[in-house]
């Protein structure tokens, strides 16, 4: 049932509550915005960047560091330990203030990319970025908690596509500036220039007044949450990236890790619904709106996420292409996307309503992974359906933002911003998982091997087969986003 056309009072919503209306909210100054936008533009971009950075490199680095099989885990290490600290980050944020949380994530985030560039071995680079995923998953989260502190709810949306364009930009653009440094240079400059990068944004963000605290009394951690949280979520996504090609899907090992999987996610739901102050958002997510904007941010973000990643590898794999060009047919999803994300934020400034775009763009982004996995991949058919997934892809994150924000009301954008930022982390970091499982099981390691050296021909089209069905699921799986965001219900700024 589609929902309803007037506008209804939102669950957990008071209509005094800061956030919920903004009718008595003063404008925000644009030089009040300015300093904001310049101290976390480069938080967002880090945090975006970095998610993705790799996915041009990841051929390289295989030849230099290990097997391309394992590279999947570059990605979802990254993703997994950032996954892990958004809802943590999200408290802290709102117990002790948002702007030293984000200076803390910075510098987390700077120590990892050091060991990252030191890295010796496959495994070595992993778990350094894990450790750079530590501080990674703090960087958007408060980022987004700090433009919720300053700029009202009807003024967002003016605001939120200069976000938009600078989160977008940087998922797209990471693959792009990766693959020119790998061909030109060595794939340790990519972790180098965070550096400089992480010193100057805490600097910026140092200038910021110190965010208020809203502390509850008797508010706690959550270690054990965070325990098993953690390994929940890192037992699942091994699983879905061991299974089916380093053991059978039904054998002793593979049910022992789904096993203890599901124990663990049993125990973490049932020591969270115990909890006054759980370490996991669950009192958002009983709120309709934010249950099913946050399973819509899960499902594109691992159809989008998959795209960005394994299209540069199947452009080298595949079609014989380097780094460079591969990141550069990268370029017209990164159009797509800016100008998606800026004309949903015009749009929605001009109807108030961040609930619709959704609807109608990830349908848009469906129809373009499905025609993407069907039609042969030539650089004129990457180029056109990459404009148009972007369009698509863009409407969701500007949007989601504002749902989520709005409802959940000031004293909680911490939990918000985490609330989105670890529906985004999961499906980008399940997305990568399942999809690599998927190619890596549809190809042999041999025709990996052959096909990353360009020795088969034959090998090279059982690549090619694997990464077309592998769009296919992801088109698939866009449609299903396409549908949840159907019952988000009515919402106005």
């Amino acid at each position: 049932m589609s929902p309803p056309d007037s506008a209804e009072p939102l669950p957990g919503v008071s209509p005094l509550e800061p956030g919920s209306s903004s009718t008595t909210e003063p404008a925000v100054p644009w030089s009040r915005f300015v300093q904001l936008f310049t101290a976390v533009m480069l938080p967002i971009f880090l945090a975006a960047v970095d998610q993705t950075l790799l996915a041009t490199a990841t051929p390289a680095i295989a030849r230099d560091l290990g097997d391309l099989r394992d590279t999947a885990w570059i990605a979802v290490g990254y993703l997994l330990s950032s996954t892990i600290m958004a809802p943590l980050y999200g408290r802290l944020g709102d117990r002790y203030g948002r702007r030293d949380a984000l200076v803390a994530a910075l510098g987390l985030f700077a120590v990892g990319s050091t060991a990252c560039m030191a890295s010796q071995g496959m495994w070595w680079l992993i778990a350094s970025r894990m450790l750079q995923g530590l501080g990674g998953g703090g960087l958007m989260v408060m980022s987004q908690a700090l433009i919720g502190e300053v700029v009202p709810p009807r003024q967002r949306p003016r605001f939120q596509a200069y976000f938009g364009v600078v989160f977008v930009l940087a998922s797209v653009a990471g693959p792009v500036v990766g693959g020119l440094v790998v061909s030109r240079f060595s794939w340790r400059w990519l972790f180098a220039v965070n550096l400089p990068l992480a010193a100057i944004a805490a600097w910026r963000v140092l200038r910021l007044p110190r965010s208020p605290r809203h502390a509850v009394p008797g508010q706690g951690h959550d270690a054990l949450g965070v325990v098993l949280f953690a390994g929940m979520a890192g037992l699942a996504l091994l699983w879905l990236t061991l299974a089916g090609h380093r053991f059978p899907w039904v054998s002793a090992p593979s049910l022992a890790m789904a096993g203890v999987a599901v124990l663990l996610g049993a125990l973490l739901a049932r020591r969270e619904r115990s909890q006054t102050h759980p370490f996991l958002p669950l009192e958002l997510l009983r709120i309709p709106a934010i249950a099913w904007t946050s399973l819509t941010v899960t499902l594109f973000a691992a159809s989008m996420f998959a795209l960005v990643f394994f299209l540069p590898v199947y452009l080298q794999l595949g079609k014989h292409g380097n780094a460079a060009h591969a990141g550069l047919l990268l370029l017209p999803l990164t159009a797509g996307l800016v100008l998606g994300s800026n004309l949903t934020g015009r749009l929605v400034a001009y109807t108030g309503r961040p609930d619709q775009p959704p609807r109608f763009g990830l349908v848009l982004a469906a129809l373009a992974l499905l025609v993407l996995g069907w039609l042969p991949g030539g650089s004129w058919t990457v180029g056109v359906l990459g404009v148009v997934a972007g369009l698509g892809f863009g409407t969701v994150m500007p949007t989601s933002q504002l749902v989520i924000q709005t409802v959940a009301g000031r004293a909680r954008l911490g939990a918000a911003a985490a609330t989105v930022s670890l529906a985004r982390s999961v499906g980008a970091s399940v997305g990568t998982a399942v999809f690599g499982a998927l190619v890596f099981g549809l190809a042999s390691t041999a025709e990996l091997q052959a096909a990353l050296r360009g020795t088969s021909e034959q090998a090279t089209l059982q690549v090619i087969h694997a990464f077309h069905l592998t769009f296919m699921a992801a088109g698939a799986l866009t449609l299903v986003a396409a549908w949840s965001s159907t019952r988000v219900p009515r919402i106005e700024l």
